[in-house]
């Protein structure tokens, strides 16, 4: 029996919104994409993009994964979503690692997915989650694959949830106890993310990869629950587009910290709650603060700090 299929890889990887610059090409590309000019913003994305603009890149390759004012092509996406990457785009990265893995290329992925998850990405979690329970490319690793998947859900990730379920079927309680303190430490460790920019973290691949075309099988157990089949990808239909998000001007402090790791702490506690928000840990004399955004105004940064204290929203 399956474990549950991934939602479509391809799907995920439209869940990062477009990002926004100040430059002023940049700026009118994602105007005309709000608009419905999808051919409009790409033209305008294109050359920043050939120059090194990283939001630029990003958008690219959300226009080619969307097939928005250009043909669809996952391998173009991949191509330019790369080097918004090798730039240290958060967004970008994650993107990255999963169309790789939509595209095949499950070695190459494996440590991009590596930094998203560890930076607390749900949806690199839940892939490599998955790649570890099947000991697909990686060593197979169930407390592992527990803990990350784990860590999907508790962000929300419904289809982490339903997996969860299934992989309580085939675990001990002794390993699933093991995955929640694993995923309790990821938690914290995201809290400690390096700064973006820093090289992708190795990963432990299996001696002899498995080919792709024949998935890796759980070796036969003891006891009456038969083992679970490897996780394959569904056939869901992509989600659809995230709207851009708008640069008002304003943000929101989360706070002020003495000591920087408390400040990166912070995030890793509360960043679920500001998707697709960039935070910027900015030097105010001997304190650090954590900054949120960007907010199209000051009653969308106001809507957002509900229920998180402290939270002010600050004009720029």
């Amino acid at each position: 029996m399956k474990l549950l299929g991934l939602i479509a890889v391809a799907g995920m990887a439209l869940a990062a919104p477009l990002a926004f610059a100040q430059e002023n090409p940049v700026k009118a590309g994602v105007e005309a994409w709000e608009r419905g000019d999808y051919k409009g913003a790409v033209d305008r994305w294109r050359s920043p993009a050939m120059k090194g603009d990283a939001d630029a890149q990003f958008n690219l390759g959300q226009a080619y994964k969307l097939g928005r004012g250009v043909a669809a092509d996952l391998n173009q996406a991949e191509l330019w979503y790369a080097k918004a990457a090798a730039q240290g785009h958060e967004q970008a990265e994650a993107s990255y690692a999963l169309a790789l893995f939509a595209n095949g290329k499950r070695d190459k992925a494996a440590p991009w997915l590596q930094r998203a998850a560890g930076r607390g990405d749900p949806r690199a979690q839940y892939v490599l989650g998955t790649m570890y329970f099947n000991g697909d490319v990686v060593q197979k690793d169930w407390v592992r694959a527990y803990g990350l998947v784990t860590r999907a859900s508790q962000s929300g990730l419904a289809e982490a949830s339903s997996a969860i379920a299934q992989m309580d079927k085939y675990m001990t309680v002794q390993d699933r106890q093991a995955g929640l303190t694993l995923a309790r430490k990821y938690e914290e460790e995201a809290s400690r993310a390096p700064l973006p920019g820093a090289a992708p973290p190795p990963v432990e691949t299996a001696a002899t990869p498995p080919p792709r075309s024949t998935p890796v099988r759980t070796p036969p157990r003891t006891g009456a629950n038969p083992p679970p089949a490897p996780v394959k990808v569904a056939a869901n239909p992509p989600a659809p587009a995230a709207a851009p998000i708008r640069d008002g001007g304003w943000r929101l402090q989360l706070g002020a910290f003495g000591d920087p790791a408390n400040a990166r702490k912070l995030w890793g506690q509360v960043g679920a709650r500001f998707p697709g928000r960039q935070v910027a840990y900015v030097k105010a004399g001997n304190l650090t603060k954590v900054l949120v955004g960007p907010y199209a105004s000051r009653g969308e940064a106001a809507g957002a700090c509900r229920g998180v204290s402290p939270c002010v929203p600050i004009g720029q």
